[in-house]
């Protein structure tokens, strides 16, 4: 028996998955549902892999659900907007809207791709407010599309989220600021 069997390999992405969004702090029924791992697996992983090496503290309790979180001023505004762009720029959020964002949108192959989004959004923004359960939350309001969405700065054309209530035209924070060359 060989670890590089096909047969294996599926197992073996779930793992390596999991035991990504172990480090970037995810909750254990977000790593469930993204992985179909089962509870006792991920906290195992967690024990062996993570905690032993002082990695992050686990995270209790619900994931973030307020869509306000990445509307509260205009530097929440901009890391959403750059982070919208990676996981729209990743194909992370579908192009169209769907239905049954819960069933539907983990996979492995989204789940990788959303991993590398958060990567590379915490490697600009070291600081940023936004966690990696944040992050998931965003892509399944995206996806759904009822509350926030894509959208365009009014004067640059910059991508931006907005909230689709706001009667507002939205701007980035470049353009809100005055810093952004005409």
């Amino acid at each position: 028996m060989r670890v590089s069997d096909d047969r294996y390999s599926r197992d073996r992405l779930r793992l390596d998955l999991a035991l990504r969004f172990l480090n970037h702090g995810a909750r254990t029924h977000t790593i469930r549902a993204w992985t179909m791992l089962s509870d006792d697996r991920i906290r195992k992983l967690y024990r062996s892999y993570v905690h032993a090496v002082d990695g992050p503290p686990r995270h209790r309790g619900k994931s973030p659900q307020q869509v306000s979180f990445f509307m509260r001023g205009p530097r929440a505004q901009h890391e959403t907007g750059v982070l919208a762009s990676f996981l729209s720029l990743l194909g992370v959020v579908p192009s169209t809207k769907v239905a049954n964002v819960l069933h539907t949108l983990p996979s492995l192959a989204r789940g990788e791709r959303l991993c590398q989004a958060f990567e590379l959004f915490t490697a600009i923004f070291p600081t940023a407010r936004i966690s990696f359960e944040h992050a998931i939350f965003l892509v399944t309001a995206l996806a759904h599309g009822n509350e926030i969405q894509y959208g365009r700065c009014a004067d640059c054309t910059a991508l931006v989220v907005v909230d689709r209530l706001t009667l507002r035209d939205t701007r980035c924070l470049l353009c809100a600021r005055g810093m952004r060359a005409r």
